[in-house]
């Protein structure tokens, strides 16, 4: 039983250390000093105009955070659907509340505006 742990413990032990480790090295190998052409804004291969503080709408993301939801929503959806005749009733029952929590969902996000573009 100790060795299932071994092997568990371990992965987790080089998943921290990788990250520490390329942090660590990062910081010795960069460049200290910095110059006023490293302090200047630069987007997208050009230089900006104007003032690079500006407020973005928010419904852009929140557009996204629904579409990621149900895209996500589909990701668990299709291999239930595939093996459907074989999970039996539990399984539907699952499945059914898991739609409706996603719909209750859905229906909140557009009850709160979320969903209007303004």
């Amino acid at each position: 039983m100790l060795k299932e742990y071994l092997a568990i413990s371990m992965f987790f032990i080089v998943a921290l250390l990788i990250p520490v480790a390329v942090i660590f090295i990062s910081r010795l190998v960069a460049p200290k000093k910095t110059t006023p052409e490293k302090e200047e804004v630069y987007e997208c291969g050009v230089d900006t105009v104007g003032d690079t503080w500006i407020r973005f709408k928010t419904s852009y993301f929140l557009y996204a955070l629904v579409f990621v939801v149900f895209d996500v929503e589909t990701v668990f959806l299709y291999p239930w659907a595939v093996q459907f005749q074989q999970l039996g009733t539990f399984a539907f029952v699952e499945m059914f509340i898991f739609i409706a929590i996603l719909v209750v969902g859905f229906w909140y996000a557009w009850k709160e505006g979320a969903l209007e573009w303004k």
